[in-house]
């Protein structure tokens, strides 16, 4: 397991130069509100008074389940590949919000359960084709879960190699909001009714199938109580590679979106191993998923919107990048007092 991390702490020396720099800008101290916080958080990350943003880049890992077997969720497991191919096309919402704000996005094959087509944006990397069904085994071995942390953190570094300094994760999986659900309630240890939400759009009694679906596999692996032993036993290939991708970039200095439930559930896993990981963390938005609250709130995180989506793919992430471009252009541009001849 590629346990090796190391992340460095945020620079203390710099936060008094930054926080000088946002309070001479020419307007009441704190009234650009979470824009100063966002860009104190980033120029922390960067160790830079003139923090920039690089060739932002969105990875959309993807993969199945096989706790689709037990009807956990409304579409079938096809929708995977076939949601991929969309991507690749350019039809999804995140294809076309990463269009709208020039963010590079690239697809990884995680674990499809099917022979996928060569394509400049997508990127091979299949640990399998799906896990297994985590109501009757282990999701992954642990040396599938391996496989697939070290392809998470390869991925990010080829990026980072490529002058990337700002990046983001979104998925695609069907029945992965069950394994993030299980995730979220296996290291939390909140109520499961808490983290299990409609996922792409259950009825009442599905949700209930779900509930109780989801309660036996837990009674199945309850005695986990290691991070990855968990992740292995009831995770998904995308997650793992989130979670292996999370690490890296904190580890290289890059600042990481946050997208959702999914993208959340593995960033709980990358935190429990590793806390620091949060200092690199812009969280975009609150879901309206069941759970992703409560999640947020384990993290104690601000949000930057409240859209009530629910979509994933990295959605939340190509919408609230401006918000980024905009902190970071009132701290580099933004006149000071001195400069404009404004009395303070």
């Amino acid at each position: 397991m590629p346990l090796d991390f190391v992340i460095a702490p945020l620079s203390s020396t710099l936060n008094a130069d930054l926080q000088n720099k946002i309070d001479q800008k020419t307007k009441p101290l704190g009234s650009l509100g979470q824009l100063e916080a966002l860009a104190l958080q980033i120029g922390l990350c960067q160790n830079s008074l003139s923090p920039t943003l690089n060739k932002p880049c969105i990875l959309i890992f993807a993969g199945d389940h096989g706790i689709v077997e037990a009807g956990v969720s409304a579409y079938p497991q096809a929708v995977t590949a076939q949601m991929v191919a969309n991507f690749l096309s350019g039809g999804a919402a995140i294809s076309v919000f990463a269009r709208q704000h020039n963010i590079e996005l690239l697809i990884v094959d995680a674990g499809v359960n099917a022979d996928l087509n060569s394509h400049p944006k997508l990127i091979a990397a299949k640990i399998g084709k799906g896990t297994r069904n985590f109501l009757i085994s282990p999701a992954m071995t642990l040396a599938e879960c391996g496989l697939a942390l070290k392809a998470g953190s390869e991925l990010i570094f080829q990026q980072y190699q490529k002058g990337c300094n700002c990046i983001g994760f979104g998925e695609m999986g069907i029945g992965n909001t069950s394994s993030a659900a299980l995730l979220m309630h296996s290291l939390t240890h909140l109520p499961l009714a808490q983290c299990v939400g409609r996922g792409t759009g259950l009825n009442d009694s599905q949700l209930q199938n779900k509930l109780d679906v989801l309660q036996q596999a837990f009674i199945r692996h309850q005695n986990l109580t290691k991070p990855l032993d968990i992740l292995a036993a009831v995770g998904g290939f995308e997650i793992a590679m989130m979670v292996g991708a999370f690490l890296k970039a904190a580890e290289l200095g890059m600042l990481i979106l946050v997208d959702g439930f999914i993208a959340g559930a593995a960033l709980l896993v990358a935190y429990r191993l590793h806390p620091q990981v949060l200092d690199y963390c812009v969280f975009s938005h609150v879901s309206s998923e069941q759970g992703h609250q409560a999640l947020l709130q384990q993290f104690n995180a601000k949000p930057l919107l409240n859209l009530e989506l629910r979509l994933g793919e990295g959605s939340g992430i190509a919408l609230a990048y401006p918000l980024l471009q905009s902190a970071l252009l009132f701290l580099n541009e933004m006149a000071t007092f001195a400069e404009a001849g404004v009395d303070c």
